[in-house]
């Protein structure tokens, strides 16, 4: 979601090169990026004091100019400070407030893309494009294309589903995956299903008999934003998958359940939908947890697999 920050960027400031700083674990989804030169890491899941000065001294060689920073975390405006970077752009909250020098108001309610452009607002109030962007290697978009043509034949329907999410609360149940798939796969739709190295048990549990493939673990980020723009739909929760969808224009049907929309990490696209109950119980966390706080994950169970079977029928058949 940082990406139209990173294009609004090179709009604002067209001779500027632009370096991004990320965790080794999603360096990948910059990959080709035309706007970006250079992809830093802050590996801070070995050693996090080790890490935090090895990338303060790789920073201070660089002598940037400015640092825009989506992220309010202290560690991350340690960072920036620490490189002697002189003008740090960020949001007026947390600690972090006390060493930018120039805050921006975040904004609530809104999504979290439109958020991060407002960094870029506070040099030039313009409409910037909301779109993320991935860029998938042609060959890799060709040999996607061919294994799932290989395993589907031609002309077939495809739907990706991603069952997983880091937080239990935010999955949809296991059962329910097993009898939508199981009513799409009937109706002669091809359903491949993506996620982690960890989640693949739980793909090979829901996968139909019929007219599916299992992917999970198999494929890194630009490889499963290929097989998403080969498919018709993503099934999913919220999770990283909605996210990769967007940015290659893929529809999205996901299930919310201990999330809501407002705070602001929802599928955006005009066709997209959210399948959601009102509870008085939601949200119970900005981002889920391992368990249900009242015990009875009523937002997720009581989210029918006919009114989601209903919903993806009416949208394909448009």
């Amino acid at each position: 979601m940082v990406t139209p920050m990173i294009r609004a960027v090179k709009q604002v400031f067209r001779h500027a090169q632009i370096d991004v700083l990320v965790i080794p674990e999603t360096a990948g989804l910059l990959t080709n990026n035309p706007n970006i030169r250079a992809i830093q890491a802050f590996d801070k899941r070995q050693n996090k004091f080790r890490s935090f000065f090895r990338t303060v001294f790789q920073l201070r060689k660089q002598k940037y100019d400015a640092a825009f920073l989506p992220h309010s975390s202290f560690t991350t405006i340690a960072l920036v400070t620490f490189s002697g970077i002189k003008q740090r752009i960020g949001f007026d909250r947390n600690i972090s407030r006390y060493f930018l020098t120039r805050r921006m108001v975040f904004r609530n309610g809104i999504h979290r893309i439109d958020k991060n452009l407002d960094l870029i607002r506070s040099f030039l109030d313009l409409s910037f494009d909301l779109q993320t962007e991935l860029f998938p290697d042609p060959s890799v978009r060709e040999g996607i294309g061919k294994r799932l043509s290989q395993h589907f034949g031609s002309g077939k329907t495809l739907i990706a589903v991603a069952p997983g999410s880091v937080w239990n609360t935010k999955r949809w149940p296991e059962e329910h995956y097993v009898q939508l798939v199981k009513l799409l796969s009937e109706r002669g739709f091809g359903i491949v299903l993506i996620g982690s190295t960890e989640e693949r048990p739980l793909c090979e549990i829901i996968k139909p008999r019929e007219n599916s493939l299992n992917l999970a673990g198999e494929t890194n980020f630009l490889e499963s934003a290929s097989v998403l723009e080969k498919c018709k739909l993503l099934i999913c929760n919220d999770s990283g998958a909605m996210h990769i969808a967007n940015a290659v224009k893929t529809d999205v049907v996901a299930f919310f359940g201990s999330t809501v929309k407002s705070i602001g990490y929802f599928p955006y696209r005009k066709e997209d939908v959210v399948l959601e109950l009102d509870l008085e119980c939601r949200p119970c966390s900005s981002h889920g947890g391992d368990k249900c706080p009242l015990g009875h994950h009523n937002c997720m169970k009581q989210l029918s697999v006919k009114s989601a079977f209903d919903v993806i029928i009416k949208k394909l058949s448009k």
